[in-house]
Order: structure tokens, then sequence, then C-alpha cells
């Protein structure tokens, strides 16, 4: 296919696409003139990925290329791959390893993942962003007063085990490692708010059920 329709059926402006050329992100098309290319269906395929990184995930286009090398390196199985492209994403701020509150929710949090027989998504270097994100939140609530307990987050953590097995099946819909690692960003990126509505949907209900005036 030429530029214009990659661009067509990518949703990405054709000044993008150059740009995305330009960085690297993108392979050079097969050169059929002086000044034209075609692209093939894994130029699709690739540049499907790069808008989930870039323009669903805000994702930087520096770290936008290291995490193709990642995506591609076939010397990693599936899940380091997807590991690679999820934890690109923007997570929330870090522990304040200064504040006594967040050793206290370090502990809640490693005895809730024990509980589970959680092993930190298998990592090897270091906890994930979602585990200091998870610290974080608890040493918030732990500040505050809030039940910030293992047994507190216990059934959120369970829903949470569940809606994974959800997610990774849509993610298994996809064919390639590269859609697949595409498709966990944008479901990761646009599921959030769903789930965040559907929950205060719920606690609506449940408040009209609990409290409502008949």
């Amino acid at each position: 296919m030429r530029l214009a329709e990659l661009s067509d059926r990518s949703g990405v402006p054709t000044p993008t696409i150059k740009y995305y050329l330009r960085e690297g992100l993108l392979p050079p098309g097969r050169r059929v003139t002086a000044t034209q290319a075609e692209y093939g269906e894994e130029h699709l395929r690739r540049l499907c990925f790069v808008r989930a990184l870039i323009q669903v995930g805000k994702v930087p286009v520096a770290t936008a290329r290291e995490v193709l090398a990642a995506v591609e390196d076939e010397s990693l199985n599936q899940h380091m791959r997807l590991g690679a492209a999820t934890y690109a994403l923007p997570h929330g701020p870090e522990p304040d390893e200064d504040d006594p509150a967040t050793a206290t929710a370090r502990r809640e949090v490693d005895h809730l993942m024990s509980g589970l027989g959680w092993s930190h998504g298998g990592e090897r270097h270091g906890p994930s962003p979602a585990y200091r994100m998870l610290v974080a939140a608890v040493a918030a609530l732990t500040r505050l007063g809030y039940p910030s307990e293992a047994r507190h987050l216990e059934p959120y953590a369970r829903l949470a085990a569940q809606q994974a097995v959800h997610d990774l099946d849509l993610v298994e819909l996809y064919d390639t490692p590269l859609e697949q690692a595409a498709a966990a960003v944008t479901l990761t990126v646009l599921y959030e708010p769903v789930l965040l509505s559907l929950r205060r949907l719920a606690e609506a209900e449940e408040s009209l059920r609990r409290f409502g005036v008949e």
C-alpha cells in the first residue's frame, strides 16, 4: 500500500507517519520511485502499536522506541513483551520513603500478595510500577486513618484477578505479539475509565438499595 492508504487504514495522519519514519519508529517502505514507497501489513501493525503507545498511552517517543525493541525481541517471552509495553504507561506517584506510613503500607501490600500467592508478576528487576503505585495509595489511606490492612484490600484484589483473566482473554484475540502488545496498552488505558465509571454506578445502586427512600 502507498502512504495515503497506510494513513487511511491506520487512522494516523500522513504527517504523523512521516514523523514516525524520521524517528525510526517505523521502518522505511519499499522504494518504488525516487519519491514514493510501498508499505506492507507489518508496517500497519507496527504503526497501530506506535499509535497505541504515543497517542493513547502518552508514552514519549524515546520510550516508545525502547518498548518497540523489547516487543520485537524474539528472545523474550510474551509475558515480558507485554510487561515492557504496559510498564511504559504513565503511573501514579512513587511512594514517599521518608513517610512512616509507607513502611506500614508496604508490609500490608506484601502480606496481601503473599496471601494471594502473587509474585509481583515474576519481576526480576525490582518491584513493578503498579506495585509501587499500590504502596503509595495504601500509604495515603494509612495516613488518613482509612481501612488499609491486607484484609481490607483482599476483596478488591480478588475482583482484580477476575478482571485480569478477562483482560488477557481480550488480548489473546489478536494474532501477533505486536498486535497483542498494542491491545494490552490500548485496553489498559481505555478500560480504566470504564471500570471507574462502572464502580461508581454500582456504588450508587447499592447506596439506593441500602439507604434510598421507598
